[in-house]
């Protein structure tokens, strides 16, 4: 990338280290909330159904500024981590994984809550017969079968975490080689007298990334599901 300014490249590598960072961080979260969801009634479960899904309908504002209430040095949780851990959050780049991770948990959960309910029931029926208990049923048949699941939620959750912008600028704030990925290097391109050819190609690198992931994440779940025979 010889015709990007360092600092656009540095925004690029940030936000993919970021969007990994996130993923990593919700997936298994993501996994366990999608099985309950889909496999367990409880009293209670359409409240964690809503609380899961109400990051999609908070203005990302919201939300980054309910972790800085959280999450920030004198919040509860920021307070503990930082006491315990030594680990700061706030206008960190691990901050901005933590908002992006937010952003994006609804989106893994459903793509893999999806896939679990399309799951016909009647194999692991056919193993506990059999006698396989619950983790070598999970292991065994329910993990690969929702795996296509797993992986478009993943790279769904990463392509669309390349793009936050509200949440994590709230939370960590604007700050060059530490928190400003590509969509807030954009926005401080259209900021700046004379920044449009800078814009103009932090939006191509945004709109190549974006569409490479959701081309990606078709790719992979059809390769799966064609080696699961489906």
């Amino acid at each position: 990338m010889t015709w990007v300014h360092p600092g656009e490249r540095a925004a690029f590598w940030l936000s993919l280290d970021v969007s990994v960072r996130s993923v990593l961080l919700c997936l298994p979260p993501a996994i366990l909330i999608a099985w309950t969801l889909a496999r367990r009634r409880f009293p209670g479960r359409t409240l964690l159904d809503a609380f899961v899904h109400l990051p999609l309908v908070l203005p990302p504002v919201a939300v980054g500024y309910l972790l800085l209430i959280l999450f920030g040095t004198h919040g509860p949780f920021g307070a503990w981590l930082q006491r315990e851990f030594h680990l700061d959050l706030i206008f960190t780049r691990n901050g901005a994984a933590l908002a992006t991770a937010v952003m994006t948990f609804p989106m893994m959960v459903r793509a893999i809550r999806v896939s679990l309910e399309n799951i016909d029931r009647g194999l692991e029926d056919a193993a506990r017969t059999l006698g396989a208990g619950p983790i070598d049923r999970f292991a065994t048949i329910t993990l690969p079968l929702m795996l296509p699941g797993i992986l478009a939620g993943a790279i769904t959750a990463f392509s669309a975490g390349l793009g936050e912008f509200g949440a994590v600028i709230t939370f960590v704030s604007n700050i060059p080689g530490e928190t400003r990925t590509l969509p807030l290097a954009l926005y401080t391109a259209l900021q700046e007298p004379g920044g449009e050819a800078a814009a103009a190609r932090l939006a191509a690198m945004s709109l190549a990334l974006g569409f490479g992931g959701l081309l990606l994440s078709e790719w992979f779940a059809r390769r799966v599901q064609r080696m699961l025979g489906r």
